[in-house]
């Protein structure tokens, strides 16, 4: 609607002051002509806005108009409150913040859409915890988000998953991501992009470096390329194993990132001995970085067989064998 888009204009004029009206486009996603008519709309309203033409130029507001924004719909209203449920401001200390900036929105908000804030807020619970991941390791977000804010280098002391010893590296930080309840620290190293996780931070110091952020790459790029990079990672082992359908939903709850697929159910693959899967099974295929990780499959017991590859078999058998010898070193004899 044009009421949106110019409510939407007049924000982003008063967070960003002079804006190009090839941004202001871009972000409304309307054509540049379409700009130029609102801010005339804009003007014939009693706003002052202006446009400076030239390289720096730009569509910007007279110094010191402000002006306070109520015209907020329930379903705004109601998305800001629901925000409060995410979890993210607790960990940067923000809760404080937040509880005050909420009772302020509340206050400006039109009194029909009160109800709907309050009810969101009270009705919508936002747990960023996996169920039976256990506790999570503390995290001191204070110095990253320094430096983060700050827009200084970090030295950091970490350490890599499956390493002992830390390891000190110079990063220039881009911002900060919680991804499933886990915080990174999304930064280039060398010129080159890089995640760290934050509960493996051993240290962190800010320098008195500025940042050197390569020219015109922003948080959310980085972050989609390291996702992907992460996502597409090749899979060294293939595995085909079968699994009884009353353990199928825990299966796909706890292997889900190695799945490959969705289960299949029926014919379509046999164990050695050339048994179907049959009713009482289903099939399922995953990808490992490693074959050792197949071991992950133990916890399911003799409800999970391995039927491909035969090294993934013998894997599985081999540690079977050694957590049966450890028990039965205890056994009474008989």
């Amino acid at each position: 609607m044009k009421a949106d888009r110019l409510l939407s204009i007049l924000l982003l004029l008063q967070t960003r002051g002079r804006v190009p009206a090839g941004e202001l486009a871009a972000r409304l996603e309307v054509s540049t002509r379409t700009v130029h008519r609102d801010i005339e709309s804009l003007s014939a309203a009693g706003v002052p806005v202006y446009a400076e033409r030239g390289r720096h130029g730009g569509i910007a507001l007279l110094p010191g108009f402000r002006t306070d924004v109520t015209g907020m719909t329930t379903d705004e209203a109601r998305a800001l409150f629901i925000l409060a449920a995410q979890g993210a401001h607790t960990a940067l200390g923000l809760d404080e913040a937040l509880g005050s900036a909420l009772r302020k929105v509340m206050a400006a908000l039109p009194a029909p859409h009160r109800p709907a804030a309050e009810l969101a807020g009270s009705r919508i619970l936002v747990d960023p915890d996996k169920w039976m991941s256990g506790p999570r390791p503390a995290v001191d977000l204070d110095e990253l988000q320094t430096a983060v804010f700050t827009d200084r280098r970090l030295r950091l002391r970490y350490r890599h998953s499956g390493e002992t010893r830390l390891r000190t590296y110079t990063v220039d930080p881009y911002g900060l991501v919680a991804k499933a309840g886990t915080w990174y620290l999304v930064a280039d190293r060398r010129g080159r992009p890089q995640l760290f996780r934050a509960d493996r931070v051993a240290s962190a110091a800010l320098t008195d470096a500025p940042v050197r952020r390569r020219e015109g790459v922003e948080l959310a790029a980085v972050w989609q390329q390291l996702r992907r990079q992460v996502e597409d990672r090749p899979a060294e082992v293939r595995v085909t194993a079968r699994i009884r359908r009353d353990r199928l939903d825990l299966a796909v709850r706890i292997l889900g990132g190695a799945l490959t697929g969705p289960p299949r159910t029926g014919d379509g693959a046999e164990s050695p001995d050339g048994e179907s899967p049959g009713d009482g099974w289903a099939v399922i295929e995953l990808a490992y970085p490693v074959l050792g990780a197949v071991r992950q499959l133990l916890q399911f017991g003799d409800s999970l067989e391995v039927l491909d590859p035969p090294a993934a078999r013998r894997v599985v058998a081999e540690a079977a064998a050694a957590l049966t010898a450890v028990y039965a070193a205890d056994a009474p004899s008989a």
